[in-house]
């Protein structure tokens, strides 16, 4: 049997500008040998002809520049969250459509649980979407007055809690932690929001979502997820990294069945900048081709639909306070220095504008300090950034990974509340990026919105609403400039454009398998493409074999 197998398609879309389309593509000890027809191929010597694929279309494997590893977490605890979801197994759990049906879900949840002790946890709930109060204490109180409860919202940034966590806590009305909301009475309200207040209840209770990556459950439903989508190169982009988490993802990903590349990225607002630069240089050593370790995560503020992202004047559009800084605008600098002048890649999570010129000046201040000719620092979310920011990110080789699927689920409420229709229709502009010169990814944020890059395309190319509002018709991009996006433009904002990205000679046959042709589609189809399964270092992995 030859080495060498080349496989036929109906179409191959290359990401190859020199050959962008072809019928066959050669793949020998899991690197592309080349595209073309099959006359252009029989050169490399003898094959073996796979025709499983005759019918259907190749694309490079998709690449989420932006998810975590607690896509496979989550689905250990319960979905509350406002649009149906579907889970790694395919099954789909039901929207929730008010704190009452959440509490009611959650009480259901709570019966059926026989460890008196054991947290319930919950996640996906957003109340920016509910008319009246929040979520209170005295909600999930109703769920249980003994057991600790748990809601995460969509975002992740904030918490609800019942009282219960607020005693393990020893939270109280005089508690001096950042993001303690209180109510009128000057007691907590079972909000909690930001870095500081979620760390101090994960503590109390003994379990924490973001230190849950390597278990193997968890590792198995992520790269689930992944490959139901079409993806082959995932990041996780928020890892504390110590050196078991390191040990237990290396390993799993080193095996020849695990059907997905995770890129981890150094969760440097968990260290001080000198203990977490020794352990990053620690590690550094410990990952190999599908797991890359090297790329580090700053967290600048919140959430936008949470409210405590860092907004410019005039500020929230309902006149809300401003948000958190996760990180004091005088650090910033100090710590993106740390990493950046040992060698390292970072990427900075910025979601309001004022975060997002806060952060542009403290890397122009460092790379006058310590330039770099290819740094591809990159703002993960920059999700209001002006065309201004992009001009800055442009003079200074700045990339952008824009939050393309918050156009979608919280659109509507961006334009109503949070930014107002004119800041609203200029939120993820990725046509600015692209007009400017900035290079620009589009993302998940996976758990907070589904890992399916073929619906994040659909976003970016029409910009629609959950109610069908085309939010800024001048930021849409084209079908062509958004598949650039989820492949070969995630690859370069990881320095991987060298391996990944583009089926063409020398690179890694990472594919995704489809049942239509994405170019061929209606625009507004995009979304409902058919994923049939990957290849991932030649090696063939079919959705129907998942469950």
């Amino acid at each position: 049997m030859s080495d060498i197998r080349i496989y036929r398609a109906r179409n191959i879309i290359t990401m190859n500008p020199r050959r962008a389309t072809a019928t066959h593509v050669a793949v020998r000890d899991g690197l592309v040998l080349g595209t073309g027809d099959l006359d252009d191929l029989t050169g490399w010597g003898d094959y073996e002809l796979d025709d499983r694929f005759a019918d259907k279309v190749i694309m490079p494997g998709m690449i989420e520049g932006h998810s975590h590893g607690m896509e496979g977490g989550v689905w250990e605890d319960h979905y509350t969250g406002f649009y149906d979801r579907k889970g790694p197994d395919g099954k789909i759990h039901p929207a929730l459509k008010s704190i009452d049906e959440v509490v009611s879900h959650l009480q259901k949840k709570e019966a059926e649980m026989d460890d008196p002790d054991k947290p319930l946890l919950a996640w996906g709930f957003d109340p920016i979407y509910f008319d009246g109060p929040r979520m209170s204490k005295e909600d999930l109180d109703k769920v249980s007055t003994t057991r600790p409860v748990l809601v995460i919202h969509a975002s992740f940034h904030i918490i609800n809690v019942n009282s219960v966590v607020l005693d393990a806590a020893n939270i109280t009305g005089s508690t001096n932690v950042m993001g303690i909301d209180k109510n009128a009475k000057g007691e907590p309200s079972g909000e909690l929001q930001g870095q500081s207040a979620r760390y101090v209840v994960f503590e109390s209770i003994g379990r924490n979502h973001f230190e849950e990556y390597s278990k193997p459950d968890s590792m198995w439903r992520f790269a689930r997820s992944a490959q139901l989508a079409g993806v082959t190169t995932a990041t996780d982009l928020s890892n504390q990294l110590d050196d078991t988490v390191t040990e237990q993802m290396a390993a799993m990903t080193k095996r020849d069945d695990y059907p997905l590349r995770i890129i981890p990225a150094f969760a440097s607002n968990a260290y001080s900048n000198k203990d977490g630069l020794a352990q990053l240089q620690r590690i550094a050593s410990k990952g190999h081709d599908k797991f890359r370790i090297g790329l580090v995560k700053m967290v600048a503020d919140g959430s936008i639909q949470g409210f405590t992202a860092r907004m410019k004047d005039p500020g929230y559009y309902n006149g809300h306070a401003n948000g958190l800084w996760y990180i004091e605008p005088d650090q910033i600098q100090e710590r993106f220095e740390t990493y950046h002048s040992a060698g390292f890649q970072v990427h900075i999570h910025t979601n309001g504008d004022q975060a997002t010129e806060v952060v542009l000046q403290a890397i122009e201040g460092a790379l006058r300090k310590f330039p770099d000719g290819d740094p591809r620092i990159t703002l993960q979310h920059c999700q209001m950034a002006h065309e201004a920011h992009y001009r800055k990110m442009a003079s200074l080789g700045v990339c952008a990974n824009v939050f393309s699927n918050h156009l979608f689920y919280w659109g509507d409420q961006h334009y109503n509340l949070t930014m107002g229709p004119e800041r609203a229709e200029r939120m993820n502009g990725a046509a600015t990026a692209k007009r400017l010169g900035v290079p620009f990814a589009i993302h998940s944020d996976a758990p907070i919105t589904p890992l399916a890059p073929l619906f994040t395309a659909w976003c970016a190319v029409n910009r629609l609403t959950a109610s069908g509002r085309v939010l800024g018709e001048a930021e849409k991009i084209s079908v062509e400039d958004a598949l650039f996006a989820i492949t070969l433009g995630a690859a370069y904002t990881l320095k991987l454009d060298r391996e990944l990205g583009s089926i063409e000679t020398g690179k890694r046959a990472d594919f995704a398998i489809l049942e239509q042709d994405p170019l061929g589609v209606d625009p507004m189809a995009l979304k409902d493409v058919p994923v049939w399964g990957t290849v991932l270092g030649g090696k063939v992995f079919a959705n129907e074999d998942i469950g």
